[in-house]
């Protein structure tokens, strides 16, 4: 049963039965009244019966003066008796639910007419000048016509004095019965009140207690109770207890299922880490000693490559001075000239490019190995060294505007070696059928820069929203410091999306050998970068240019 029907209940049976008690009292009330009224009828009965010989005693007295005087003008012929006749019917209407006491009004009205008929009679005879035995004897002491009406008018007063005292008996206990019920009424109610109270308190406070003592357990972490019978709203909440209780007991075993999931997979990473942290030194050591040791093959080749074509010449100067036929002369000409020379040029190439390539394998292992020298870092100072450090050829292949560059917290060195990998990197991969431009800025990845970013993509709302959010996240990524981002942009030739991927990947060319380098720029620079504590990526769009981005700390990076 829900709350809201209980506390309907709580308050219609208690009611239903007040009903049932105001009924009493206003039936005892109704009671009383009528009893009231009865005894108050009875008083006026008593009243209109005790003068209502008054008139005919009155008119007795007149005719006893009539006689005496012969004065006939002494007997009142009508209003006497219209007092009478008014006074019977009065109390003949009174008396009408009690047939006795009104037969005596009956009767008591016929002997005041026969009295006045004897009155008339007395009149007449008085006024004829007959003074008979009839109008002496009716002068004499008091008339049987009278006497007959006190008689019944005793009676009826006897009769009615009973049935008042009776009423007024009544009266006295209706009222007592009326004051009892209405005792009764109200300390019953109170009672009843009090009762249906206290039961559905004592109802809803041990369900709301069971409750409380299960959230206790809930937020100890203890088994719950018995569910509470009953489908309130008390119930209702303690059925949710429980199911809470029991997905907190499954999300907990899960927890812990998953904690210990997590350690295990902690504990390979920890051991995959260290695996990966020693084969990338391995990695590093190996690649710093075979290119160290093909250092010495290289140069001896080289060396041997120009003493070969040192032989190649003065073989040629002695068959130009040994006088050799025509034909043995431009045949052994053609040789040296041709097939040995173009051989040779082969062989000083490909020792070039392995040099090189050796020397890419040795900055990359050294960016690895190298203690840098923290400091602040002037990026705009840095940026125009590694401009200055362009060959003229590649400086003057695009206007390159650098724009304000804050300063950054890192190795210069190796912030300049960032920089010139990325401007060098524009410049060689600019679209050759529109002028170039490069363009060197920086935005705050912390502190709202997004809307310097707006520029570089005013045309491509969506790259503009990537970059954004990599800035953004770029910047969570670095512990314990503001960052700043810097970008490099171009709008050469792009990258395919397809590529980006790889893009970061050592001796990774994207165009084959349609550009110098080895392919090492933008990996060396995002090594970096990351050693820096900081990430370099790009966003570029293909036919229309590339930006990357350089995110590095501008302040001493705490310890996370």
């Amino acid at each position: 049963m829900k709350l809201f029907t209980k506390g309907l209940l709580l308050i219609a049976i208690p009611s239903a039965i007040e009903l049932a008690l105001l009924g009493v009292v206003f039936d005892t009330q109704g009671k009383t009244a009528q009893a009231a009224r009865s005894a108050d009828n009875s008083k006026q009965i008593l009243w209109q019966a005790t003068s209502l010989v008054d008139p005919l005693l009155r008119e007795a007295a007149r005719v006893r003066t009539a006689i005496v005087l012969e004065d006939p003008s002494f007997i009142d012929r009508r209003a006497v008796w219209t007092e009478f006749s008014d006074r019977v019917s009065l109390l003949a209407h009174m008396v009408n639910d009690n047939p006795e006491q009104h037969a005596r009004v009956e009767r008591i009205h016929a002997y005041g007419r026969a009295w006045r008929a004897r009155c008339a009679q007395v009149a007449d005879a008085l006024r004829e000048g007959r003074a008979t035995s009839l109008v002496r004897a009716a002068g004499d002491g008091m008339p049987p016509e009278i006497d007959a009406v006190r008689n019944e008018l005793a009676a009826f007063i006897a009769d009615e004095t009973r049935l008042d005292e009776a009423r007024s008996a009544s009266l006295r206990e209706t009222r007592e019965r009326q004051q009892d019920a209405l005792i009764v009424a109200v300390v019953g109610s109170m009672l009843i009140w009090g009762a249906t109270a206290w039961l559905f308190a004592r109802n809803v406070g041990q369900r709301l207690a069971a409750l409380g003592a299960n959230v206790e357990r809930l937020g100890a972490g203890a088994p719950l109770a018995q569910p509470l019978a009953g489908d309130d709203e008390i119930a209702a909440l303690d059925t949710v207890l429980n199911q809470t209780s029991r997905r907190l007991r499954a999300a907990e075993r899960e927890q812990a299922a998953l904690k210990l999931q997590l350690q295990a997979r902690a504990a390979d990473l920890a051991t995959a880490n260290d695996n990966l942290r020693q084969e990338s030194q391995d990695n590093e050591m190996f690649i710093y000693s075979v290119s160290h040791d093909l250092r010495s093959p290289l140069v001896n080749l080289q060396g041997f490559s120009k003493e070969l074509q040192v032989s190649c010449e003065e073989l040629r100067t002695r068959i130009d001075a040994a006088g050799l036929p025509a034909d043995e002369h431009a045949s052994m000409v053609e040789v040296l000239d041709g097939d040995v020379d173009e051989s040779l040029q082969f062989l000083r190439q490909a020792v070039a490019r392995a040099a090189a390539i050796i020397d890419a394998l040795l900055r990359m292992s050294r960016a690895g190995r190298l203690e840098y020298r923290w400091q602040r870092v002037n990026v705009r100072r840095i940026v125009e060294r590694a401009l200055a450090g362009l060959s003229a050829g590649l400086a003057q292949r695009a206007q390159i505007d650098v724009l304000d560059l804050p300063p950054a917290w890192g190795d210069p060195a190796a912030l300049e070696e960032i920089f010139g990998n990325l401007i060098d990197n524009a410049l060689r991969h600019l679209d050759p059928a529109r002028p170039g431009q490069v363009e060197i800025g920086a935005v705050d990845a912390v502190d709202g820069g997004d809307g310097a970013l707006a520029p570089m993509f005013e045309n491509n709302a969506e790259k503009w929203a990537e970059a954004s959010v990599d800035s953004a996240r770029d910047a969570s990524r670095m512990p314990g410091a503001h960052t700043r981002t810097y970008y490099v942009r171009d709008n050469g030739i792009g990258i395919p999306a397809a590529y980006l991927p790889k893009l970061f990947r050592a001796f990774q060319r994207l165009h084959g050998g349609e550009s110098a380098g080895q392919g090492t720029g933008l990996a060396l620079a995002r090594r970096i970068a990351e050693r820096h504590g900081g990430r370099l990526w790009v966003e570029s769009k293909e036919g229309a240019g590339s930006t990357f981005f350089i995110a590095l700390p501008d302040a001493p990076m705490r310890q996370a």
